[in-house]
């Protein structure tokens, strides 16, 4: 939902849809998404496993393949509809508008190109800078800016390893490396799925700090796909929670946080060590979250919720409590 009635969101998901189609049936991954992403905001998206986040932002992308498909809604972004977008369109899209990063670097990257070449490749084709230049030229600048992102997210002695390729990288360090080829046209919007994974906490810092000052110098839009709340605490200016393929909370950072509406959100916060008494308790949410294959028409997280009554087996709406936070429960305004 919007943070600012004034402001036009450079990214507007409405009533998104996405399904798998598998030999048992239909699976629903993503189902109504509403979701603004602000200029300049960082918007953090959280939830277990399998709850939608990843394929929500692949959606975007244009990156759902068969048997997956979009079923419903529209993705805006900056005032034009990508769903049914042309894929040569998309193409110059991503990478120069929008950049994602994914969370497994290993499969992300080709292992049979140098991370010179992977690098390359992105500012060549996006790089107005770059590519404007004459003929001689382009190569030798894009390798220059390769080594100064690769510099940028603390990969040492860069210009000696631009010609490795990537198994010849750690787990961080190839991870460092698709950050560098999101970042390296200066996107108008970063999604960032858990782009800390495998990363030592000094570096994950450092990385953070990294993607919040681009933000701020660029007036970049982000998102933050991640697990850690305490990251979210620290980075985001709004959170969305989601839970099997839809948005049940969402609103600004503090107010969900500190005053959670929905049993969910109330679970993952209860389910944080606490560091001010380390032999407190931690509560885990019982159960799992449910299969959505030919899922019935209720309340996703009925299963698992201690309040749950018959009026939730039915389709639950978002509703405002107040203004700027929502959440997807009967005993939101409770």
């Amino acid at each position: 939902m919007a943070s600012n009635a004034t402001q036009q969101p450079l990214l507007r998901l409405r009533g998104l849809s996405t399904c798998f189609s598998t030999h048992r049936g239909i699976v629903q991954a993503v189902k109504d998404v509403d979701l603004d992403v602000m200029p300049g905001e960082c918007l953090g998206i959280v939830g277990e496993s399998g709850s939608g986040k990843s394929v929500t932002f692949a959606s975007v992308m244009g990156l759902i393949k068969p048997p997956g498909k979009i079923t419903g809604g529209e993705v805006w972004f900056g005032g034009q509809d990508l769903v049914g977008l042309p894929p040569a369109a998309m193409r110059m899209l991503r990478g120069k508008q929008i950049a994602m990063t994914m969370q497994d670097a290993l499969t992300a990257l080709n292992p049979s190109m140098t991370v010179q070449a992977q690098l390359c490749e992105v500012i060549l084709a996006h790089d107005e800078q770059v590519s404007d230049l004459p003929a001689n030229q382009r190569k030798r600048r894009a390798r220059d800016r390769a080594i100064e992102m690769m510099g940028l997210v603390g990969i040492p002695t860069a210009e000696k390893r631009l010609r490795d390729y990537p198994h010849q990288f750690s787990g961080g360090m190839r991870q460092r490396i698709m950050i560098a080829i999101a970042l390296a046209c200066k996107p108008r919007l970063l999604i960032a799925d858990e782009p800390t994974t495998a990363l030592d906490v000094t570096i994950q810092a450092q990385v953070l700090e990294l993607i919040a000052s681009l933000r701020r110098e660029m007036g970049m839009s982000v998102v933050l796909i991640t697990h850690d709340l305490g990251v979210v605490a620290e980075q985001c200016d709004r959170v969305a929670v989601m839970y099997a393929g839809q948005v049940i909370e969402t609103g600004r950072t503090a107010e969900v946080i500190e005053s959670p509406k929905h049993p969910y959100t109330q679970g993952l916060l209860r389910s944080i060590p606490n560091l001010d008494n380390p032999s407190a308790p931690i509560h885990p949410i019982a159960g799992t979250v449910p299969n959505l294959i030919n899922f019935p028409s209720q309340c996703h997280f009925y299963s698992r919720c201690d309040r749950r009554q018959d009026a939730c087996l039915q389709d639950i709406a978002l509703t405002y409590v107040p203004d700027t936070h929502c959440a997807r429960c009967l005993f939101a305004a409770a």
